[in-house]
């Protein structure tokens, strides 16, 4: 079986960022799924489940309902090893290009005054929420934001090169 496309991210140095996670064309359209990376993986403690079930529920309502990209939201979801999120996009545009708009996504959780949808008829696990702690990673990945714009390395993918041999086996360095 063939690895798939976010498995070959070197997830030993992969920074927090935003990055293009894979292009997809559908027909004449083009999706893009960028990976919203809030915690280094295998380093730092995972984002707890309860925040990050509230900063979906908050940034996707932020998202889909902000008048200049709502058209180009596709979806807004965590990632299972609660490093981070998916944010998929119609079109295609660098990760400095929505710089902005996940900024503001994340500021915008410390508005909140309450999760939206939290509610048993909009939500298969209303209980599980905690908006305090979702607006300190929000608090924190701002900050982190804003003080590493000028850093390539929060826009960059590390790729995982391996050499492959004359008959196709793969070498992994130590």
């Amino acid at each position: 079986m063939n690895l798939i496309q976010s498995f070959s991210v070197d997830h030993t140095c992969i920074v927090p960022g935003i990055f293009t996670s894979r292009e997809d064309r559908i027909g004449n359209n083009v999706v893009t799924t960028y990976d919203i990376r809030l915690k280094k993986p295998n380093k730092e403690p995972v984002i707890d489940v309860a925040a990050m079930h509230s900063l979906e529920h908050i940034i996707a309502t932020t998202l889909r309902n902000d008048p200049g990209w709502k058209d180009e939201i596709i979806y807004w979801g965590p990632m299972g090893c609660l490093t981070g999120f998916y944010l998929i996009l119609k079109n295609n545009r660098s990760p400095r290009e929505i710089y902005e708009l996940v900024l503001n996504a994340f500021k915008s959780v410390n508005h909140a005054k309450e999760v939206p949808g939290a509610t048993p008829v909009n939500c298969g696990h209303y209980l599980m929420h905690n908006l305090a702690m979702a607006k300190l990673y929000a608090s924190e990945f701002v900050d982190y934001l804003e003080k590493n714009s000028e850093n390539p390395k929060i826009f960059e993918y590390p790729k995982s090169n391996r050499l492959i041999t004359d008959d196709g086996r793969k070498f992994y360095d130590s």
